[in-house]
């Protein structure tokens, strides 16, 4: 019987080898394809990418050759890499959009579809209601072959670390941290993450320590790389221990992060958000509009009244507060998972 895939919040979750088979995601590689096509963008490429979850680089390579098949370029990560990292370089290459093979913070007997638009954001309901109908008309597998979309020049390795951090050493003063002589512990709970924070914030005064650095689609030691209290127990007794200036974790595709304080103490992510948000009111003096998710603090509110700033509050998930977020040019937004944007 042919699985009937929808999209969640972000992207289409399932079980490897009950639903989230090599046939399902060469159908969704297929919509995919039907989707660009449709929309016009086909022709700007599209970029692969995925975390460090069981048979990830495999499923990544199956979307590559089936839209290589349907004759679209694809630049296909060279290692796993975190989902902001890919989702920039759809911008960074003009490309008409990005798939994603990963499931997030789901425990390790899951893998997922993620598609990023040629925005580099969530796809809004719209765009995943679409790709629905496209995959739906996909009933079996098409044909395809890495290695022929490899000889044609369809598929190409991406280096996708560089211009990211490239371009984040435009936005944050970078020299500043590592001047700092903070003392940094990560938890990248052995996910697409590992190795980031360590290459962008050591080199100087600030050392960073770094735990679950590695590629282990297990996820040892935790029910499921999502960076919340009960999966942080090695980090937090390291801090209560021993001490640091503070304490950052990171989800299975790094786009969630969860913060320890300088005694061992786990942040809310609603405190982290509020934090965030007055940082960015208090000390940069800047303005804009806040999205928030509905379950996200009424502190967020709060901040709004005392600086002069609207606040919206959207349905939960970025495919919802995105969007909002280019609207009204927010200066930021976010959700109680630990997912911000800026």
């Amino acid at each position: 019987m042919t699985t009937d895939i929808r999209f969640g919040t972000d992207g289409w979750r399932a079980l490897i080898a009950e639903d989230f088979t090599f046939e399902n995601v060469a159908r969704c590689a297929q919509g995919l394809s039907l989707h660009l096509k449709d929309v016009g963008t086909a022709d700007q490429g599209l970029v692969v990418g995925y975390d460090t979850r069981f048979l990830s680089p495999e499923f990544a390579e199956t979307v590559a050759a089936v839209c290589a098949a349907q004759g679209i370029k694809v630049y296909l990560a060279d290692k796993p890499a975190p989902t902001p990292v890919i989702s920039y370089n759809v911008l960074h290459r003009q490309a008409g959009g990005a798939a994603i093979i990963t499931a997030s913070h789901n425990p390790s007997q899951w893998n997922g579809f993620k598609f990023k638009p040629e925005y580099a954001g969530s796809a809004t309901q719209e765009i995943t209601d679409r790709l629905e109908g496209f995959i739906a008309q996909a009933a079996t597998a098409p044909a395809y072959n890495a290695a022929e979309g490899r000889s044609s020049g369809l598929i190409v390795d991406l280096e996708p670390q560089g211009p990211y951090m490239e371009r984040i050493a435009s936005l944050v003063d970078l020299d500043a941290i590592k001047d700092a002589g903070l003392d940094v512990v990560v938890d990248s709970m052995f996910g697409a993450g590992g190795g980031y924070l360590p290459a962008l914030l050591s080199g100087g005064k600030t050392t960073v320590r770094e735990l679950h650095g590695s590629r282990n689609p297990a996820f040892p030691g935790m029910e499921q790389p999502e960076p919340i209290a009960h999966n942080l127990t090695e980090i937090t007794s390291l801090i209560a221990a021993n001490g640091a200036s503070i304490g950052i974790a990171l989800d299975g595709d790094a786009d969630r992060v969860g913060i320890i304080d300088e005694q061992g103490r786990f942040v809310t992510t609603l405190d982290t958000f509020s934090i965030l948000a007055q940082y960015l009111l208090e000390q940069k003096q800047q303005r804009g509009a806040i999205v928030k998710g509905v379950t996200s603090s009424i502190a967020l509110n709060k901040l709004g009244e005392a600086y002069g700033v609207d606040v919206h509050e959207m349905r939960v998930g970025f495919k919802n507060i995105g969007p909002k977020m280019s609207e009204v040019d927010a200066l930021m937004g976010g959700e109680e998972s630990g997912g911000f944007a800026f």
